[in-house]
């Protein structure tokens, strides 16, 4: 049996594959508002066999959103197009999860094909989007040439919060069954997690214990409306690839905080506190945050979730079955081939006769390997799909 195709449990779930759909920003919500775009390109990812697919980074606050395209679930009227998208996964035999979201100082941004820099006017004359004012642990900016989001208050800190708990309250009532938070790639909550920058003198900054509070208070206000029985799951940067930012032994020290909160998966990876450009001591391979996920995995015995520069069904396998990491997520590979799955399936030698895929498609599949066969023809390998 394989153990990428094993199932798995994360308090009353069972994924019935290792595989999950990172979280995607797409850019083309309308103030929040999902659309059918949404439901296509997620719904993809369902018949394609993953076994756990996320909606993209939803925005808690208005003003938490990067971009005028992102996701919002800061008010009920956006819980009824999640809920039609959360029904068509869940039908199609997989788990709904969604990606919690504040940007902090990395809101108002142009989308990447706009340049991924502050909204100016240029947006507000071609796409009637005016920039907004940003708030940030403390006054830094995200880079050079961006502007200084505002140092948040005490009164700002327990809004966005409480907002995370709500939020939390909509993603129930859309039908997903798993929250992760996106606590990484210097949104909100690493912004608070990351000396670089949190620069703050009271409660919420300073020490590693006063810069997770945020964190852990943000998992506190989830669960208050999280039910016992369906998991919550944080996507952390273990560390910032930068003197003087995070390390993997603060991220360890986090995510042992986190499961006292009621986290039980932290989704690994790495970077994005510093700008835009890739920190010199970032070395990027195949998997090569995997050996982050394993040494907090090693070091805590929370469940892990590998993620970054994976595409080889076998390498994917591997983790798994050496217990490195509990689960894998898969973007612009799944991007290119949402089936990857069930190609995988293939590939390992578990996918006979098309088995795995929606009886559908899996049917006239079947179908045609049997004519093909028996006419001496072209015959299906996982490198020719034909």
């Amino acid at each position: 049996m394989s153990s990428l195709f094993s199932p798995f449990e994360l308090r009353s779930l069972t994924f019935k594959n290792r595989i999950a759909v990172s979280p995607m920003s797409q850019y083309r919500a309308i103030e929040g508002y999902a659309n059918n775009w949404h439901l296509v390109h997620l719904g993809r990812f369902a018949q394609g066999g993953a076994g756990l697919i996320y909606a993209e980074a939803t925005a808690v606050e208005r003003d938490g959103r990067r971009t005028h395209g992102d996701l919002g679930l800061w008010e009920d009227a956006q819980i009824e197009r999640l809920s039609e998208i959360a029904a068509f996964i869940s039908a199609e035999n997989a788990v709904p999860g969604i990606q919690l979201a504040h940007a902090g100082r990395k809101a108002s941004e142009r989308r990447p094909w706009h340049n991924e820099t502050p909204v100016n006017d240029e947006d507000i004359s071609e796409r009637n989007e005016a920039p907004w004012q940003a708030i940030a642990p403390s006054a830094i900016p995200y880079a050079d040439g961006w502007p200084s989001p505002e140092e948040m208050s005490v009164a700002d800190i327990e809004r966005v919060i409480s907002a995370f708990g709500e939020s939390a309250a909509r993603s129930l009532k859309a039908g997903f069954k798993i929250i992760e938070v996106y606590a990484a790639h210097g949104f909100l909550i690493h912004q608070f997690l990351s000396p670089i920058s949190n620069s703050r003198q009271d409660d919420w900054g300073g020490s590693l214990e006063n810069r997770m509070r945020f964190a852990v208070e943000t998992a506190t206000s989830i669960r208050r409306y999280w039910p016992d029985d369906l998991p919550l799951a944080f996507r952390l940067s273990a560390t910032d690839w930068l003197d003087g930012g995070l390390e993997i032994e603060d991220t360890i020290k986090v995510a042992e905080a986190l499961q006292q909160a009621g986290v039980d998966m932290i989704d690994v990876s790495t970077g994005g506190i510093g700008g835009k450009d890739r920190p010199r001591r970032m070395k990027i391979e195949q998997g090569f945050q995997i050996p982050f996920a394993s040494d907090l995995k090693s070091a805590t015995g929370v469940a892990t979730m590998g993620v970054g520069f994976l595409w080889d069904c076998k390498h994917c396998e591997q983790v798994i079955e050496t217990g490195q990491v509990d689960m894998i997520a898969l973007a612009r590979e799944l991007l290119a081939n949402p089936n990857w799955p069930l190609q995988s399936a293939i590939e390992l030698g578990i996918n006979d006769n098309h088995e795995l895929a929606p009886i559908e498609s899996g049917w006239w599949l079947m179908k045609r390997d049997r004519l093909l066969k028996k006419l001496g023809l072209r015959w299906q390998s996982p490198d020719n799909d034909g």
